[in-house]
């Protein structure tokens, strides 16, 4: 029998019970942090040298040179013709949509603007791609291509001329498809290289590994903690927490639907999180039925009820508004409408890293082909931060041309608030250009 909470809003404990279901601890262990920092140090100090001893241990490949660790073009190449015909169309489709949509994305966000003000100034916004990236692919315990084109074909579409992948091959075993998605994706070179270690070279460069601009795809909990204390050397996309689901339903979806749902998050692993808030309590006990039905027949059910009885929860609301309401207060990564009216609800979700409208929109369909980035943030960061996207690898400059009109203007504006500084300097930079 699953030991799944059931909580209600209407219960005076609901409250207290509720941040037990939400309270995770983000805060990165000691030992591994101490480890870590002397990872990224010898990496830093040692360069290649490094990096091969950490393969070495962590992934028990033993190289002679760095050589072996690079995949060439040509054998990501043979991947993608070694895998079957359906993977084959499947991996080209599912880049065709991811790549669309992040060209409307580009056109609706990442453009060049200016104009002149009546004093013929111009003023604008210049917006340039980074020169090199650097994308990191889980490996080990599960192999990810959509994580491969959903972080190089964003930047591949931002103009990034330089895309290096990392990937951890324990024991030298490759995961063609992953291959084969670096290929159809135009990721520039790839190393079988993961961990601290990657992320070290990444950063700082080796003899063989460039130096990139931004580090971004998600890793264990060492190499988040490496992302985090090489941010400043490099620009890093977020630090991801486990996988979540929150599923908003009016009691109008099959419930082994919603079940199976629960599900697609709770396998990641034991500290993913699936929530369903809902106002129909029959409704609750039946998506409760299918989950005791259905969780025997899933091969990963033991992670699966590792996460359910540890993070899950079956909330019943007052109403579809107060779902809503909490909702927003969970910020969650993926948010499922699985209503009857999905767009009813949707102006008051302001909160998520993903929403999916409607009964037939299964989260699974946004990880791998509908088109958007299936890298969000987590942990309730949504309230502040956003999907991956084109945006993640361009920067933006300040375009300024002041004319001799324009100068006369502001010159002694700017002049008089640099005096209240104390900067002198600063006001008579601007003195200067003032006529007489």
């Amino acid at each position: 029998m699953l030991n799944l909470r059931q909580l209600s809003t209407a219960s005076a404990t609901f409250e207290a019970e509720f941040q037990r279901v939400l309270h995770w601890s983000a805060e990165t262990d000691a030992g591994i942090e101490t480890r870590v920092a002397e990872i990224l140090a010898d990496v830093r100090a040692r360069g290649d040298a490094a990096v091969l001893d950490y393969t070495a241990r962590f992934d028990q490949l033993s190289v002679s040179s760095m050589s072996e660790l690079e995949l060439t073009r040509d054998e990501l190449k043979a991947a993608f013709d070694a895998i079957t015909p359906a993977q084959r169309t499947a991996l080209q489709a599912a880049a065709a949509r991811v790549r669309s949509y992040h060209e409307l994305q580009k056109q609706h966000s990442g453009l060049s603007w200016s104009y002149r003000d009546a004093d013929g100034n111009l003023l604008g916004q210049k917006v340039t791609p980074l020169d090199r990236v650097g994308i990191y692919v889980p490996g080990g315990k599960a192999a990810y291509p959509s994580s491969v084109l959903m972080n190089a074909i964003p930047a591949h579409v931002a103009g990034v001329p330089e895309i290096i992948m990392v990937v951890p091959t324990p024991k030298g075993e490759k995961n063609p498809l992953v291959l084969a998605a670096a290929y159809v994706a135009g990721v520039s070179r790839a190393f079988t290289v993961g961990g601290s270690q990657a992320v070290a070279a990444l950063a700082y460069g080796t003899a063989t590994i460039p130096r990139v601009d931004k580090i971004t795809g998600p890793g264990n909990a060492y190499v988040a903690s490496a992302k985090k204390h090489v941010f400043g050397q490099v620009g890093i996309d977020m630090i991801a927490g486990p996988s979540e689901i929150l599923v908003l339903a009016d009691g109008s979806t099959p419930p082994d639907w919603v079940a199976m749902d629960l599900f697609s998050q709770a396998e990641h692993d034991e500290l993913a999180q699936s929530i369903l808030l809902c106002p129909d309590a029959d409704y609750i006990a039946r998506v409760a039925e299918a989950i005791e039905r259905l969780l025997p027949t899933m091969p990963r059910q033991a992670v699966i009820r590792a996460s359910l009885e540890g993070r899950g929860a079956l909330i019943h609301t007052r109403s579809m508004d107060e779902a809503c309401e909490i909702s927003n207060r969970i910020a969650p990564e993926h948010l499922e409408v699985s209503s009857s009216e999905p767009h009813r609800w949707e102006p008051q979700l302001r909160h998520a890293g993903a929403i999916f409208l409607g009964a037939f929109t299964s989260e699974s369909l946004g990880d791998y082909c509908a088109g958007p980035n299936h890298v969000l943030p987590t942990s309730g960061t949504a309230r502040f931060s956003s999907p991956l996207g084109v945006y993640d690898f361009q920067k933006r400059s300040s375009l300024i041309e002041v004319s001799e009109a324009g100068a006369q203007i502001l010159g002694p504006i700017a002049a008089e608030l640099a005096y209240g500084e104390g900067l002198q300097a600063h006001a008579r930079a601007a003195e200067l250009r003032l006529k007489g």
